[in-house]
C-alpha cells in the first residue's frame, strides 16, 4: 500500500491528529498572510438578501478572490451586469480568477455563441478561467461517450485559448463510474490537451468517490491549478462543515500543492450548521494557516 493511500484511508475513516491541530481561532478573521478565495455558490441563500452585503462579508472574512456562478446573458451575476459586478468586487478589493458556466446547452448543440458569451463575461471580470462545473452524468457511463466529451472539451479549450483564457473542469463524483478499470475522470485527464485544459479538483467530492487526491497529483502533476477546499461533516459524510472541522485532513494535501500545480485554493461549503458568514470566517482562519 502506497504512503499516499495510507494517508487517504486514514483521512476518510476518522478524524486525524492533523485535523485536530487546525483550530478555528475564533470567529474574527486573523491577519491576512495568505491568498485564497471562495466559490460564491457557498452563499447562494444569502444573495437574495443583498448582493453587496455578501461581497462585503467575504472581504471582511479575509478572502482575496471569488469564483462566480450562475451567469446568464439576461441576468448577469445576481442581477448585475459583468461590468457592475466587477465594479462591486473592485470596491471591496476582491478579484475573480474563475467562474462556473453552464456547459449543458453547449455540450448538446456545440453552439459556440454560448461559449463566446461566457468568454466575453470572463474577460470583463479579468478572469483566468472559464470553468465547466457539471455536465450530464450519462456521459461518464461509457468509455466511448467519455472520450467523445473529452474531444468536445478540447475543441472548446482552443476557442477559449484564442481569447487569452484557459478552460478548466470541475469534478463531482459522477466522473468515477467504473468503466472496466478506468473512469471518466481519468479519461478526461488522458484525452484532453494538458496545455489547454486545467482541472479544478473538488477535494470533498474526491473523498466522497473514494479517490486519493495525492495519487492524482503524482500521476497528473501540474494539472490541478484550482481546488475546492470543502470539508466533510463528521456526523454525516453527505454534508459539509467548516474547513478543519471535519473528516478531511488538508495539511498533507496542501503540502503537495506545488506538485498539483495549485494557483487558486477556493473554499466551498454547500450547507451550514451555523450562520454562513460566521462559517466562512472560521474557514478563512484555518485557510490562513494551511494555504500556500
Amino acid at each position: 500500500m502506497s504512503n499516499s493511500r495510507r494517508i487517504f484511508i486514514k483521512q476518510i475513516g476518522l478524524v486525524t491528529a492533523g485535523a485536530a491541530l487546525l483550530p478555528y481561532l475564533g470567529c474574527a478573521a486573523t491577519a491576512q498572510t495568505k491568498k485564497f478565495g471562495i466559490q460564491l455558490y457557498s452563499l447562494k441563500d444569502e444573495f437574495p438578501k443583498g448582493v453587496e452585503n455578501v461581497i462585503a462579508q467575504i472581504a471582511k472574512a479575509g478572502y482575496s478572490y471569488v469564483e462566480g456562478y450562475g451567469f446568464s446573458d439576461k441576468n448577469g451575476y445576481f442581477g448585475l451586469s459583468p461590468e457592475k459586478f466587477k465594479d462591486l468586487l473592485d470596491q471591496y478589493n476582491l478579484t475573480s480568477p474563475s467562474s462556473h458556466f453552464d456547459f449543458g446547452g453547449w455540450e448538446k448543440t456545440q453552439n459556440d455563441t454560448i461559449l463566446k458569451s461566457y468568454i466575453a463575461s470572463a474577460k470583463i471580470l479579468k478572469q483566468d478561467y472559464v470553468t465547466i462545473p457539471y455536465i450530464n452524468p450519462e456521459i461518464f457511463k461509457s468509455i466511448e461517450s467519455s472520450k467523445m466529451f473529452a474531444q468536445k472539451v478540447n475543441r472548446a479549450s482552443k476557442i477559449v485559448k484564442d481569447a487569452g483564457l484557459k478552460l478548466a473542469y470541475h469534478n463531482h463524483d459522477i466522473e468515477f463510474f467504473d468503466l472496466n478499470g478506468t473512469n471518466g475522470y481519468d479519461i478526461l485527464l488522458q484525452e484532453t490537451d494538458p496545455n489547454l485544459v486545467d482541472f479544478e479538483m473538488d477535494l470533498y467530492w474526491m473523498f466522497r468517490a473514494n479517490n486519493d487526491p495525492l495519487k492524482y497529483f503524482k500521476d497528473y502533476a501540474g494539472r490541478f491549478t484550482m481546488w475546492h477546499v470543502k470539508d466533510m461533516r463528521k456526523s454525516d459524510k453527505t454534508l459539509n462543515t467548516e474547513v478543519g472541522n471535519g473528516l478531511i485532513d488538508f495539511k498533507p494535501i496542501f503540502e503537495q500543492a506545488k506538485l498539483a500545480g495549485l494557483k487558486y485554493p477556493l473554499v466551498e461549503q454547500e450547507n451550514f450548521e451555523i450562520n454562513p458568514f460566521e462559517s466562512i470566517t472560521k474557514s478563512a482562519a484555518v485557510m490562513n494557516k494551511i494555504s500556500i
